[in-house]
């Protein structure tokens, strides 16, 4: 499985990638709004590694992870996950790019282009994100994409020792097509 956009190359993650991987995911700056901490190390990018053996873009049930690499240089940027429900053709979705990769538009290419093989031979429905109140550029992320902020949960999630207030984002297929069609649509 790989999807191909003007920058970048995106497909399952391999073993030569996770010094890069763990190198990004340790970043204080990155690790501020995410699941794991700044002591994420080779072993854990290890264990991810297996974890995401038997794990198949689109497939509902476990969460997919794609390397988003530069297409020139073969330098790992960050990663797309895609969790799709099992019950009903929604998606949920996740972005982490390394802080020198940021800034570019190489992640809402990274986006675009995974909501975009969503919709089009996976039969999702409906995408969705939910981000930190506090992470602005996530914010604009999704915003530059198209999405509506649905929701702002007031300190709804008790995160890193913290009670956090949470945005929710939302696109649905008709509404990503209307806006491909009105030339609006990143690539």
């Amino acid at each position: 499985m790989e999807i191909v956009t003007e920058r970048l190359r995106l497909r399952p993650f391999e073993v030569d990638d996770l010094p890069a991987f763990a190198a990004y995911r340790s970043a204080p700056d990155v690790a501020r709004y995410q699941s794991w901490d700044t002591t994420f190390s080779i072993a854990d990018a290890e264990r991810f590694l297996a974890e995401q053996h038997d794990v198949e873009f689109g497939r509902p049930g476990a969460w997919a992870q794609l390397a988003a690499m530069n297409r020139e240089t073969g330098v790992l940027c960050g990663d797309c996950a895609v969790h799709v429900a099992s019950d009903q053709p929604t998606a949920e979705l996740g972005i982490t790019f390394a802080p020198e990769h940021q800034g570019r538009g190489l992640a809402r290419e990274a986006m675009a282009a995974v909501i975009n093989r969503l919709f089009e031979e996976h039969g999702v429905r409906r995408v969705h994100a939910e981000t930190d109140d506090r992470n602005v550029a996530v914010h604009r992320l999704f915003e530059g994409l198209g999405f509506r902020c649905e929701a702002r949960l007031v300190e709804a999630d008790w995160f890193k020792g913290e009670w956090t207030t949470l945005r929710v984002y939302a696109t649905l297929r008709q509404e990503w097509a209307r806006r491909e069609r009105r030339g609006r649509r990143p690539r």
